[in-house]
């Protein structure tokens, strides 16, 4: 059984030191879930009752291809017009509660685990319609389109129901749960789930071109970022720029889960 950390907001108390983890740097940031407060959530046009931690949005020296909330909703609440661009892809995994989502006509009850990929220009409304708060990672890219190739299809699933690929050479302790096909050119984005064992590693400073945005899940770790070593646990969220080296070590004494995003598939802009 999976389980997932989602903020909830609230405040620490008076007493409590503001010596933290939080880093801001120009090749990587962490938000530790203890930054996730009540006083720096977000409201947005035709949303009602909900409100959004925005932990990484398109700015100089940040992200540049996405944007990534934490959506919490209450009873009753959500929106028939949730996003306002149509040229917006998106991906929702829901990591608390329930909510039902409309997707082109069809109803679909998402729980926890829940993940769906929402096609740019796609016409889809989420309610809560439980009796508990839902919370969701809401992913934003704007899609870049190809001549000759077809924007992918939407679809709704649970992690649950996709069997992590373990990496070659790692006794499974090592693996990801991908929820579309890597060689797929239409897909210009990957949101997947990231699974370290107790003791599992990566091996070498990973250097390459993909952006990232790391939520961490579940458990926690040492994780390597440019020159430093970070302890992060769940609920803690990772950006790294293209280019930033990066490593991790699971120590234990439980899993240590994420969901990663990163761009792929397209020629670099010049």
């Amino acid at each position: 059984m999976t389980d997932y950390y989602a903020p909830t907001g609230g405040l620490p108390p008076q007493t409590q030191l503001l010596t933290d983890r939080a880093v801001f740097t120009e090749a990587y940031a962490v938000i530790p879930r203890g930054t996730m407060r009540d006083i720096v959530t977000s409201f947005l046009p035709h949303w009602d009752r909900a409100r959004f931690w925005v932990i990484a949005r398109p700015m100089s020296g940040f992200a540049e291809t996405f944007s990534h909330y934490i959506s919490e909703v209450a009873p009753g609440g959500g929106s028939t017009r949730p996003e306002p661009d149509q040229g917006v892809e998106a991906v929702l995994f829901v990591v608390g509660g329930a909510i039902t989502l409309t997707l082109d006509g069809t109803r679909h009850e998402m729980g926890e685990g829940g993940y769906a990929f929402i096609p740019p220009g796609a016409d889809w409304s989420v309610l809560n319609e439980g009796q508990s708060h839902a919370r969701f990672h809401w992913i934003r890219k704007r899609y870049q389109a190809v001549d000759g190739i077809d924007a992918p299809e939407a679809f709704v699933t649970n992690e649950q129901d996709v069997a992590p690929a373990w990496m070659p050479d790692t006794n499974e302790v090592w693996g990801t749960t991908r929820f579309v096909d890597q060689t797929d050119l239409r897909h210009d984005m990957h949101v997947t789930i990231v699974t370290f064992k107790p003791g599992g590693v990566i091996p070498f400073p990973e250097t390459h071109v993909m952006e990232h945005g790391l939520y961490v899940l579940e458990g926690k770790a040492v994780y390597k970022l440019n020159q430093d070593w970070v302890e992060v646990e769940a609920g803690d969220y990772m950006w790294l720029r293209a280019f930033c080296p990066q490593a991790c070590y699971a120590g234990g004494p439980g899993n240590f889960r994420y969901l990663l995003y990163k761009d792929v598939n397209r020629h670099m802009s010049l």
